[in-house]
């Protein structure tokens, strides 16, 4: 099975569904991930272009600690991510189209920030288009798949339908978590709190929910023609 996780920034995917991604990766399946924006203003001190290389570099790091195959990143400014921006969503379409994923996994539509709720409305349409032969991109068209929305952050105004048991993963998630370390430190100065500890206390709580050390939560995208007849989640 082919997963594509679409994150916003590049450590969104680690936050939300890290132990999720690597878990696929140990049970044999292709995992890949692409972020939208290229997180260029997530810092202080560090000026855009050079942070913008910093957390290319960081977000293989990641990727590889995943387990996953390949990251790709769509090279939007931070805060200008926009659901109108055709050429966003041609690039979006085209990633989804190469890989050619069984599933999506992306943010959810009420998250905290105002890039994070247009990637999930980027992924929604995106994800549709992906089906209409004649909006054009260098891949063939695809089908529609099923689309799953990761956990808000915190966890706030975020009703799981699903968990996934990531107490074999819980470390990997965080070890590939630490190496945005960039973001590890701009979230210490900027919002006073150990980021790390803040990823696993969520992951402990949905844990506590399901009766597993910890989980990462999800719920699913109920549009036609999206429904399916079984579990895709690990």
């Amino acid at each position: 099975m082919k997963v594509l996780a679409i994150g916003c920034h590049p450590d969104d995917l680690e936050i939300g569904c890290g132990g999720t991604l690597a878990r696929y990766a140990d049970e044999g399946h292709e995992v890949y991930m692409c972020h939208v924006a290229n997180g260029d203003k997530g810092h202080a001190i560090i000026k855009p272009d050079e942070l913008r290389e910093i957390r290319k570099k960081e977000a293989i790091e990641a990727t590889n600690e995943l387990g996953a195959i390949k990251v790709f990143s769509i090279d939007v400014p931070d805060l200008l991510v926009k659901a109108t921006n055709e050429k966003v969503v041609l690039k979006v379409i085209e990633v989804i189209r190469k890989v050619k994923p069984d599933l999506i996994i992306t943010h959810d539509p009420d998250d905290y920030m105002e890039d994070h709720r247009q990637t999930s409305q980027i992924v929604f349409d995106a994800s549709f288009s992906v089906s209409v032969p004649h909006y054009e991109t260098q891949s063939k068209a695809t089908g529609v798949v099923p689309l799953y929305y990761m956990d808000t952050l915190a966890g706030m105004n975020f009703q799981p339908e699903e968990y996934v048991d990531i107490t074999k993963y819980i470390e990997k998630k965080l070890t590939a978590l630490d190496k945005h370390e960039s973001q590890i430190k701009w979230m210490s100065d900027h919002d006073k709190i150990d980021f790390l500890d803040f990823v696993r206390t969520v992951s402990k709580f949905r844990g506590l929910q399901c009766n597993v050390a910890y989980a990462e939560a999800f719920r699913s995208c109920h549009t036609w023609p999206r429904g399916i007849t079984k579990r895709l989640l690990p």
